[in-house]
């Protein structure tokens, strides 16, 4: 995507500057527009059935590249600003002309850019819009119809608060300074949310009854992505499946499909596949098309069964093998017992597909979370990369009879009093806390933690996935990068039973204690909107690239008791540690 010399990756476009999100350049300030207007015919088709299924459409595609208007963006926010005279205005307004890079004063004919203004408005629902300059300086003042108000922002020069940035119009009203603008209901009264969606363009428009709220126009709210990602696994992941992909749009209708046209793309294999195998895949397919939807919590289940079951390396072009390590507990090295499998996972493949966004709260709730096209379209955007990593199963029985015990269930009920609280204060159902998924995500940062000190890699390089449920426990920790930290073998190699058990003494023994101790541990309350307990910077908190819960629902405690004294012993490995 590019717009003159700005220029952004396509794995960029799902997660920092994605449809509806705002890009910067330079002096100016764009915003993504939808899918209706992206160039479709320049976009691959990425090949993820399980997940197209999931998020109820016929194909992932990645984002187009390579022209100028194959991404197209709008100018937003309108409201300019001149850093010469100070004046406040659409382009139109300072510099003539719509698409007018300087203001028409002094300064800008010397060569002064525009800049854009540095607050906008947008409500829980996604919609966004200008700051109401005008208004918000004018509340409460009578003004004469027919007079032409010059508006200017003036910075005091003391600090780079909103307090210090002053408006001033040529009429007789006082000078108002930005003080108290980002306050929840600031626009009370000022402005009503006008429902407007300019990602989808100027004529689609909502009802919309919220008071909107005032963000800095580079804050991380502005925007949040809704991603769902997959594991490839067999058999999708298989030479077959992905040659039976490149003819699909000649398969996939039954109707045109025939002996010579399946003797043909037999041919085309070059002897690796025959028509029999090459239909069968094709009904397989066409039946999986035909089923009932699948949700995130079948992907993961279906992903469990195959990092558990297993592939060895083959000659065939797999885009999975994970091969077994230890099974059933059966360790040389000191490990918890409570870890029974570990597959070292030499290669996979994950497809992450932008399926929606949110503003504010960051929920994927029907109500806020915003659409990426005018029209339902049948393909959604996607990027794929490839990584390797490491998994390690659990003894499901054994968590959750300790996930019962008075202590995790003490700690239990404190996280989810603070996501009951979350919730009336947004509006939505509460989340249900399950304190075994947060004893294992806890465990998985410490993971993440040891691993980029072994394994070679940035933590920011190392992902986390987490496959929790009544009858599964399990975490994947694993490197899909699409930069330079890509797959170089280093996590894999920690599945080695010795090294993997070296790693996990040392990773539990080194964050047991937190140099932010007693404090941390004695923690009531911390982190977004109170959802973690015992957790901080120091300790088990991750980079927000490698966390799939925003570093939320994690606690320390859980993993190594408290210094309590009836709790000392009380967390999932506190006799592994004693032992140690």
């Amino acid at each position: 995507m590019s717009t003159a010399d700005a220029k952004a990756r396509r794995s960029q476009l799902l997660s920092t500057y994605g449809i509806g999100g705002l890009f910067p350049s330079e002096t100016s300030s764009f915003m993504i527009v939808g899918l209706d207007f992206w160039n479709e015919d320049r976009a691959p088709v990425i090949s993820e059935p399980r997940l197209a299924r999931s998020l109820g459409v016929k194909e992932l595609k990645s984002p187009p590249a390579g022209g100028r208007k194959d991404v197209p963006v709008v100018r937003f926010p309108q409201t300019q600003i001149c850093p010469g005279c100070r004046r406040i205005g659409s382009a139109a307004d300072l510099g003539g002309d719509w698409n007018a890079s300087q203001c028409k004063c002094k300064e800008g004919r010397a060569g002064v850019a525009l800049s854009p203004f540095r607050l906008i408005t947008a409500c829980t629902r996604g919609h966004i819009n200008e700051f109401p300059f005008y208004n918000w300086l004018h509340a409460g003042h009578a003004t004469t119809p027919g007079d032409k108000h010059y508006m200017k922002m003036v910075s005091l020069g003391r600090t780079s608060s909103l307090d210090d940035l002053v408006l001033e119009c040529s009429c007789d009203v006082p000078r108002r300074s930005l003080d108290g603008a980002s306050q929840g209901h600031a626009m009370k009264g000022i402005l009503s949310c006008k429902g407007l969606r300019p990602w989808l363009g100027a004529d689609h428009a909502e009802v919309c009854d919220e008071t909107p709220r005032v963000l800095q126009r580079g804050a991380s709210n502005v925007w949040f992505p809704a991603v769902r990602s997959a594991i490839s696994i067999p058999p999708y992941s298989e030479a077959l499946a992905k040659f039976v992909n490149k003819h699909w749009v000649s398969l996939e209708d039954p109707a045109t499909v025939n002996d010579a046209l399946m003797a043909k793309i037999a041919k085309d294999s070059r002897g690796r596949f025959t028509v029999a195998q090459i239909a069968a895949e094709v009904e397989r397919r066409r039946g999986e098309q035909n089923g009932d939807a699948i949700g995130e919590e079948q992907l993961r289940q279906q992903e469990f069964g195959a990092l558990i079951d297993g592939r060895d390396a083959t000659r065939d072009e797999s885009d999975f093998v994970c091969e077994k390590t230890v099974v059933d507990g059966d360790f040389d090295g000191d490990v918890p017992s409570i870890i029974t499998d570990l597959r070292k996972v030499t290669r996979l493949r994950e497809v992450r597909a932008l399926y929606g966004f949110s503003r504010l709260t960051g929920s994927t709730d029907a109500d806020t979370l915003c659409t990426l096209s005018g029209e339902p379209k049948y393909w959604l955007p996607a990027i794929e990369v490839i990584g390797e990593g490491i998994f390690l199963a659990m003894d499901r029985q054994a968590l959750s009879d300790w996930a019962g015990d008075k202590f995790a269930q003490k700690r239990r009920h404190s996280l989810q009093k603070a996501a009951n609280r979350q919730a009336e204060a947004f509006k939505r159902p509460p989340i249900t806390v399950d304190i075994a998924k947060v004893a294992l995500h806890t465990f998985a940062h410490v993971l993440i933690d040891q691993l980029s000190l072994d394994a070679g890699y940035p933590a920011s390089a190392l992902r986390e996935r987490l496959f929790v449920d009544e009858e599964m426990a399990g975490i994947l920790v694993y490197t899909a990068s699409s930069d330079s930290a890509g797959s170089l073998g280093g996590v894999a190699s920690q599945a080695d039973p010795e090294q993997f058990a070296k790693a996990i003494s040392e990773g539990l023994t080194r964050l047991s204690w937190c140099s932010s101790d007693p404090v941390c541990i004695e923690s009531t309350a911390s982190g977004t909107d109170a959802l973690n307990l015992a957790a901080c910077h120091a300790c088990v908190l991750a980079p927000e690239t490698s966390c799939e819960l925003n570093n939320t629902l994690l606690d320390r405690a859980l993993l190594f008791g408290t210094h309590e004294e009836d709790e000392e012993d009380a967390g999932l490995f506190s006799e592994f540690l004693a032992r140690a």
